[in-house]
């Protein structure tokens, strides 16, 4: 799996994804729908914040095997972690996605394996979804969630906006990914042996006056500012575009029809019994 990640890894960046997982992680768990698993692998865990709150809701002897490639985003989930109590365990390993760092003996054992937003930034997506479908047992479920950028709508649109944003997803290519990878999750299910189950949307948006506007729109600068430097390197936009869309996205902030419309597609499926 490819160890390069669009947005780096700097705080400021932890910040954005930390805020980013207030916004969406309870969200998410209502779509998991946790019931028996006891056995859970998570694949591109980051700093947890979702793995521990999944924990939070499992049965007390249950365990979490967490795989994070970063080591610095491991070791900041380990801090996180520490002096949790309301929680089942939760194992933490640097790993990647592809080579899941699991014991001979755990493969095909897990319940439950779940990834989001990590097929988006690896050049084989399909190569993480077979050795997610391997580690689980017959008849475990796989749950994937995940970006397509092609679904971002903001009205009345900022001037500029669509051209930098076009701009901005299309520079994952630069890194052999696909931005548009959540409207194939279920391709790369049937392709890794597994049957789909089900498929929704995780609604990730807001307007002027709901409450969740200001995080979300923190969220959209935070990243278009933390990618600046990879969009410029794709030559698909100049530097004074793409500042000024950033700087009409501030001014679209104070419009009180302003509407932030943006969705995570989320596929679930089993693996034969």
């Amino acid at each position: 799996m490819s160890k390069k990640y669009i947005h780096g890894s700097s705080a400021t960046e932890r910040g954005r994804l930390a805020l980013m997982n207030e916004l969406i992680n309870e969200r998410c768990l209502q779509v998991i729908e946790l019931s028996d698993e006891r056995k859970v692998l998570d694949v591109g865990a980051g700093t947890g914040q979702f793995t521990r709150l999944m924990s939070a809701n499992l049965p007390p002897d249950s365990t979490i095997v967490a795989v994070e490639h970063n080591p610095d985003q491991v070791q900041a989930a380990l801090q996180l972690a520490d002096g949790d109590t309301d929680t089942c365990f939760v194992d933490f390993r640097i790993g990647d996605a592809v080579h899941l760092p699991l014991d001979p003996e755990e493969v095909g054992t897990f319940d439950l394996a779940h990834g989001r937003f990590i097929l988006e930034h690896v050049p084989d997506p399909g190569a993480v979804v077979r050795s997610m479908v391997q580690a689980l047992r017959p008849g475990g479920r796989i749950a994937l969630a995940d970006d397509d950028h092609h679904l971002l709508r903001l009205w009345p649109e900022p001037e500029g906006m669509l051209a930098a944003w076009r701009a901005y997803y299309r520079s994952y290519r630069q890194f052999d990914a696909d931005p548009l990878i959540g409207r194939k999750l279920t391709s790369l299910l049937v392709d890794a042996g597994a049957q789909p189950t089900f498929i929704t949307q995780v609604f990730w948006g807001g307007c002027a006056g709901s409450e969740e506007f200001d995080p979300v729109m923190d969220n959209l600068v935070g990243v278009m500012q933390g990618a600046r430097a990879t969009v410029l390197a794709g030559h698909e936009i100049t530097a004074r575009d793409y500042d000024a869309a950033i700087r009409n996205l501030e001014k679209f902030r104070e419009l009180p029809d302003a509407a932030f419309w943006y969705v995570i597609n989320w596929a679930e499926g089993r693996k034969p019994e």
